[in-house]
């Protein structure tokens, strides 16, 4: 097996077309980046939202928890002082 090219010189130099082929490299490599990035970023921001919407449910669940509970014990109350 031989290698394609003798040395890294000639490599990075890729036989006279190097802007051609790190171009194609770059213009492939940069928008994977990118796209991998914003996949993070949504992945963050959607769990993030999910956290949120559970808090507020909780909370909403726990006030009505709360006034019902409530609720009797203030009935029974006024009926005591009646």
């Amino acid at each position: 097996m031989n290698a394609a090219f003798p040395s890294w010189t000639a490599f990075f130099a890729m036989g006279g077309y190097a802007f051609y082929v790190w171009l194609a490299v770059a213009a492939t490599l940069i928008p994977l980046l990118g796209l991998v990035c914003h996949t993070l970023w949504q992945r963050r921001q959607l769990l993030a939202d999910v956290r949120r919407r559970q808090a507020r449910e909780r909370r909403i669940r726990q006030s009505q928890h709360a006034k019902t509970s409530a609720a009797p014990q203030s009935a029974a109350a006024r009926e005591k002082s009646l």
